[in-house]
C-alpha cells in the first residue's frame, strides 16, 4: 500500500482535542494550514503518519497574535520597544470588558448621543484639577501636532534651539511642527537660552510660544532655560510639551516636569504621554483651558486622532485605579530586589552565575540621567540569544560581556519562569 494513504484525513486530525481548542482562538483556517502543512510532511516521510497531529499541535504559535508576551529583565522601567508602560490588572480588565459593545457615546438614561469618553475625561480632571478643559488623542506627538495646527499653522511657533529633540525612530520636533504649516522661530543657543530671547521674538505673526522637555538626554555645564512662569509673561499662548505624563510632582523623580506644576505656571496648555510615567495605554494627553482645549477638540484634524473605546476604558481604569505596574517596578525595594535575585542564583544550581549590583533607568523618555539601585543576576552573554527566543521570552541586557537580569520590571509570581527558561537555555547552549 501506498504509504501516503496512511496519512489521516484533515477532518480527523482536526477533531484532535489540541487542534479543535486553538481554533477557537486562533482560527479555523489558520489551524488547518498547519494541518495541511504537518500532512505533507507525512507524505514527504518526513514524519510517520500517525504524528501528523503532533506535528500540527507543535506547530502552534503562542497566541492568536504574532505579538508574544516578554519577561522585562532588562533594568529599563518604560522599554519602548517593549511597548513601555505595562497596563494593570484593572486596566487589562477594562479592555476586556469594553470590547463588545460599551455606551461609549451613548446616554444609556435618554438613548441619545454623549461625549465621547466622558467617564475617563472626568478621571483625567480629576487627576490634574488645575486644568479646567482636557482631552485625549492617540499619541503624545499628535497632541502636540493638534495644537500647532489649530494655534500655528501659518503662523510663528517660537522655541529654544536646545529643545528641537529628536523623538526616537528619526522622528524630529522641527519636522513635526513644520508639517502642521506652521513655521519655527528659533531662539537662543543649544545651551542657552533668555527670556529676552523670546521677548524680542514675540510678534503679530506668534502663534504660541513651545516650551520642550528634553525627556532623552541631559545638557550639563554652561547652561540655562527658562522657567514657564517667565514665558507666561510674554502675553502669548504658552504650550509646555512636558511629554513622560507626570501630573503632578514626584519625589523620586524632582527634576522631570509634570502637568500639575506647569498649568499652575502659567502655560495655557500641556501635552504629555499616557504610555510613559502616567503607566497607562499609549494616548496624547491635552491639558488646559477650557475655551482652548475645546477649539482643539473642535478642529476637523481631532477626529483623525482620536482614540477608540479600549483606549479609553484602559486610560480611566489607570486613572481611577491602583498604582500601576510602572510605578510599583521605579518604587521597588533595592533590598527585596537583592533577595529575589539571589534566590533566583541559588535556583541556577552550578551555572555559571553571579549576583552583582547595577542601576536601572526611568526609560521611555523620562528622567534622562536618573539611576535607580538595583541588583542583576550576571549570566555568560551565550545565554542573551536563547532567552530572547525562549517561551516566554525573557529580555536582559549585555554589559562588558554578559548578560544582566534585574528583576525590578518582573512580577515576583514570574522569577521562577525566568529561573526555568535560564536553565533550559543553558541546557541548549551546553
Amino acid at each position: 500500500m501506498d504509504p501516503r494513504r496512511l496519512v489521516p484525513r484533515t477532518d480527523v486530525v482536526l477533531a484532535d482535542a489540541r487542534l479543535a481548542a486553538a481554533a477557537a482562538t486562533l482560527g479555523h483556517a489558520q489551524v488547518k494550514a498547519l494541518v495541511n502543512a504537518a500532512q505533507e510532511r507525512a507524505r514527504r516521510g518526513e514524519i510517520a503518519p500517525e504524528h501528523v497531529a503532533d506535528a500540527a499541535a507543535a506547530a502552534l504559535p503562542a497566541g492568536p497574535t504574532s505579538l508574544r508576551t516578554v519577561l522585562n529583565a532588562t533594568g529599563v522601567v518604560l522599554h519602548t520597544n517593549l511597548g513601555r508602560a505595562p497596563l494593570s490588572d484593572a486596566a487589562v480588565d477594562a479592555l476586556a470588558a469594553a470590547a463588545g459593545h460599551t455606551d461609549v457615546e451613548l446616554d444609556l438614561s435618554t438613548g441619545r448621543r454623549a461625549r465621547r469618553g466622558r467617564g475617563t475625561l472626568d478621571a483625567l480632571r480629576a487627576a490634574v484639577p488645575d486644568a479646567t478643559g482636557v482631552h485625549v488623542v492617540n499619541n503624545g506627538a499628535a497632541a502636540l501636532v493638534l495644537a500647532a495646527t489649530v494655534l500655528a499653522a501659518g503662523r510663528e511657533i517660537i522655541v529654544s534651539r536646545g529643545e528641537l529633540v529628536e523623538i526616537g525612530d528619526g522622528f524630529r520636533l522641527p519636522d513635526l511642527l513644520e508639517s502642521t504649516g506652521a513655521r519655527l522661530r528659533e531662539v537662543g543657543t543649544t545651551n542657552r537660552s533668555a527670556l529676552a530671547d523670546y521677548a524680542a521674538a514675540v510678534g503679530p505673526d506668534t502663534g504660541f510660544v513651545l516650551k520642550v522637555h528634553p525627556s532623552n538626554f541631559v545638557v550639563h555645564g554652561f547652561t540655562s532655560s527658562v522657567p514657564v512662569a517667565d514665558l507666561a509673561g510674554l502675553g502669548v499662548p504658552v504650550v509646555v510639551d512636558i511629554g513622560s505624563g507626570l501630573l503632578a510632582p514626584d519625589p523620586l523623580l524632582p527634576d522631570e516636569p509634570d502637568a500639575a506644576t506647569s498649568l499652575r505656571a502659567g502655560a495655557a496648555l500641556v501635552t504629555a504621554s499616557g504610555d510613559k510615567l502616567l503607566g497607562g495605554p499609549q494616548a496624547g494627553l491635552l491639558l488646559g483651558d477650557a475655551d482652548l482645549v475645546e477649539r482643539l477638540r473642535r478642529h476637523p484634524l481631532a477626529r483623525a486622532l482620536r482614540v477608540d473605546k479600549l483606549t479609553l476604558a484602559a486610560l480611566e481604569a489607570t486613572l481611577r485605579g491602583p498604582t500601576p505596574p510602572t510605578w510599583v517596578a521605579l518604587r521597588a525595594d533595592p533590598a527585596r530586589l537583592r533577595v529575589r535575585v539571589e534566590r533566583l542564583r541559588e535556583s541556577l544550581g552550578d551555572l555559571d552565575a553571579d549576583v552583582v549590583a547595577t542601576a536601572a533607568v526611568v526609560g521611555g523618555g523620562g528622567a534622562p540621567g536618573l539611576e535607580l539601585e538595583s541588583w542583576a543576576v550576571s549570566l555568560p552573554e551565550r545565554l542573551a540569544l536563547p532567552l530572547r527566543t525562549g517561551q516566554p521570552p525573557v529580555l536582559g541586557r549585555v554589559e562588558r560581556g554578559r548578560l544582566l537580569l534585574d528583576l525590578r520590571c518582573v512580577p515576583p509570581e514570574r522569577d521562577s519562569e525566568v529561573a526555568s527558561a535560564v536553565r533550559r537555555a543553558a541546557v541548549g547552549q551546553a
